[in-house]
């Protein structure tokens, strides 16, 4: 396992400084790096859909509680065809799902609004402004509702080092990311979609699900080092898609338990997708002979809302 070396607070203030794009697209820009993808990006992309092959990235919204998911959605049918409606023999099934989506269980889409650090959001504004106890009055998930739609680069660092799964706490750094590009001979640039692999759902599907949280409490889980964070700012890198949620734990970070989102949600204004899954994905890039695709993710529009329930798909 790999825990990388620990960053002091300071330290992590000063590449949180590095990486801010504020103001770059402007004083109220609501979609940070998705601005790098643009409709010759999205042309280069749907160049890559040579079979057609489609895989999903998402996880069945999960019903069922547990450690790792303490606020199971609900899900019931409101009406089913033993219902007679007076219509002639046409009935109608019904029903009512209720979720909280964010959390290490259901795959979702980050809005802009949900983190803030020292009391700000993306681009300076005031946290306590632009989500209220009625919701977000601004950067809000409908900020995303043309979607998210580029080219997809699988970065499986489980490939790498051959072994199934990164295991609980393990810190993923700069110097890993690039020797992945080279063994998958691929590179990640200026509007692209990282698609980032740590073996966290196959983990979970053959020892069962565990509290993701900081030890003594939980396990912990792997992700980034925050090495990567300027890495990935320098390669202009529009959207990050993990298969847990990027975060290291127990943190590398001298007093802040959850770096990752903040540098790049609050700094960088990136699109960051947590609890996916690949397992899929990466048979179809071996049978595929390829860890490049066009990836098509539509958020929920949903006014208010700091992120939305999603099902992201690659396309070959």
């Amino acid at each position: 396992m790999t825990t990388g070396r620990k960053v002091s607070l300071q330290e992590f203030n000063q590449i949180f400084e590095s990486v801010k794009n504020w103001g770059r697209w402007g004083p109220d820009d609501q979609v940070g790096t998705l601005n790098y993808i643009t409709p010759e990006t999205v042309r280069d992309a749907a160049g890559l859909v040579k079979t057609g092959r489609r895989v999903s990235l998402g996880l069945p919204i999960n019903k069922e509680a547990g450690p790792d998911n303490p606020h199971q959605a609900i899900h019931f049918i409101t009406q089913g065809h033993d219902v007679d409606i007076g219509s002639s023999g046409v009935r109608f099934a019904l029903d009512f799902m209720g979720m909280a989506f964010h959390g290490d269980c259901h795959t979702h889409v980050d809005a802009l609004c949900h983190i803030s650090y020292r009391g700000l959001t993306y681009n300076g504004k005031p946290a306590e402004e632009v989500v209220t106890s009625m919701g977000a009055t601004t950067q809000d998930v409908t900020a995303y509702r043309e979607g998210v739609v580029g080219k997809g680069v699988l970065l499986d660092i489980p490939r790498l080092r051959d072994v199934k799964w990164l295991e609980p706490g393990d810190a993923v750094t700069r110097a890993e990311l690039e020797a992945c590009e080279k063994a998958q001979k691929v590179r990640l640039g200026e509007g692209d979609i990282m698609v980032f692999r740590t073996g966290h759902h196959r983990r979970r599907l053959e020892l069962g699900p565990w509290s993701a949280s900081p030890p003594p409490k939980g396990e912990g889980k792997a992700g980034l080092h925050v090495d990567a964070i300027p890495w990935m700012h320098e390669r202009k890198i529009a959207a990050f898609l993990p298969d847990g949620d990027g975060e290291a734990v127990p943190s590398l970070v001298e007093g802040v338990a959850y770096p990752i989102h903040p540098l790049q949600i609050v700094a960088m204004g990136m699109l960051a997708s947590d609890s996916l899954q690949f397992e899929d994905l990466v048979r179809a890039c071996e049978e595929e002979g390829r860890y490049e695709f066009m990836v098509v993710g539509l958020p929920l529009l949903l006014p208010g809302g700091t992120g939305s329930p999603w099902n992201p798909i690659a396309i070959f």
